[in-house]
């Protein structure tokens, strides 16, 4: 499949950022959290405006590059001309949560397999893990209403997410709101191994929690998350040179 290279059309942070979204993409479907074409990772343009990138509806997400990625605005309209259908049902919770966090530069979700099955424990996510004590100060749970499809269901998203980072959908999968693209995906790292780990650890038998105490010291010390040490972009990019070992037509 020909994309024509949008790098000279658009502005160099917008080309950047259509790069790391588009390893992102490869990303995901190399770890195997990705559902098929379904599913989004959105990004925030840089500038005033409020608009964004999403994948292509009907592409896989390893088939994904910087310049099939659409433009979008807040309603999921194309701004830019493009070949490639979007999905506006798709976007209904992405776009619910960058109109009530002006800091959300982007949302991650996707339909993993450890994340399903602990959206849809009663438990919800355990404190059995390091990696759980990095999100669980932050996590917030949404009941299921069925497909999203629907705007009149943003306002009850909004709410149930105030201002955590981290969202269950329960019965769906999880949802992670970061302040960049780096955010987001360190944040997602986290929670994805925070579930595996889970269904890993009960298929066993009884877990021993951490303790209240210490899960609070271990989210106040999650280095990856603080900005005074990248805030994940030094994982980020050791993870896109992963990528670019393996195939570097993402950068098309």
């Amino acid at each position: 499949m020909h994309i024509p290279s949008l790098k000279e059309v658009v502005s160099a942070d917008e080309w950047q950022l259509r790069c790391d979204l588009a390893a992102a993409y490869r990303l995901v479907a190399a770890y195997g959290w990705s559902d098929l074409v379904f599913t989004h990772i959105s990004a925030r343009i840089p500038g005033p405006e409020h608009h964004f990138l999403i994948n292509p509806y009907g592409l896989m997400f390893d088939e994904i590059t910087a310049s099939s990625l659409v433009k979008v605005d807040q309603d999921c309209n194309k701004l830019s001309d493009s070949p490639f259908p979007v999905n506006p049902a798709g976007f209904v919770i992405h776009s619910a949560i960058h109109a009530a966090r002006e800091d959300a530069g982007c949302v991650l979700h996707t339909h993993s397999r450890a994340g399903v099955a602990v959206s849809a424990q009663k438990c919800g996510v355990l404190p059995i893990s390091q990696q759980s004590t990095f999100v669980l100060g932050s996590l917030a749970y949404h009941d299921y209403e069925g497909v999203a499809l629907r705007d009149d269901e943003k306002p009850r998203l909004q709410a149930d997410l105030g201002r955590a980072n981290y969202l269950m959908l329960r019965n769906h999968g999880p949802v992670v709101m970061g302040k960049s693209l780096t955010d987001a995906f360190i944040k997602y790292w986290a929670l994805q191994r925070a579930c595996e780990i889970q269904m890993a650890t009960l298929s066993m038998g009884p877990a021993i929690p951490v303790p209240e105490a210490i899960a609070i010291k271990c989210t106040r010390d999650a280095l990856q998350f603080n900005p005074n040490h990248g805030a994940g972009q030094d994982v980020f990019d050791a993870l896109v040179r992963q990528v670019d070992r393996i195939d570097t037509s993402y950068q098309n």
